[in-house]
């Protein structure tokens, strides 16, 4: 299972807002600069998370972006959903649209790929916006800190 630039992308652009809450609303411009994503294409994401009400944009002179929650409250499994949709890694364990299987019930590697799921979710639902600033901090990052490199 891979995640495409949307997860990747997506969660850098939500850390940046996270390190930089609480200073108002932030250009795209700048976290596109600071985390290595083309412009355009950042607005595509921010776009999805707008919808997914985790973002809220703010117009005028000042404007830009800022978290629609604390950060605190949001977590990098929010970011992923909806920006990748489920974390199932096939669809046959997926929550949200379990596909039609004759061996449902009795496939063994049905419930390999269940814990998988459930795995990836854990670990992505444990942390939220909050705790990726936290650490970031704790490495002694500065303070316009690159998530997570120039990938």
């Amino acid at each position: 299972m891979r995640l495409s630039t949307r997860g990747h992308y997506g969660l850098k652009a939500m850390f940046d807002l996270a390190w930089h809450y609480g200073g108002g609303p932030v250009p795209l411009n700048s976290v596109a600069e600071r985390q290595h994503i083309s412009g355009p294409y950042l607005e595509q994401l921010v776009a999805v998370l707008r919808r997914a009400d985790l973002v809220k944009g703010v117009r005028g002179a000042q404007g830009g972006y800022v978290l629609a929650r604390p950060p605190e409250e949001i977590k990098a499994g929010d970011v992923i959903r909806a920006l990748e949709g489920p974390l199932a890694p096939l669809q046959c364990v997926d929550d949200q649209k379990v596909a039609a299987c004759d061996e449902a019930d009795y496939c063994i590697s049905r419930m390999v790929w269940a814990r998988v799921r459930d795995a990836i979710a854990g670990v992505l639902d444990s942390l939220s916006l909050a705790d990726m600033c936290l650490e970031a901090k704790n490495a002694g990052k500065p303070r316009e800190y690159n998530a997570y490199g120039s990938s």
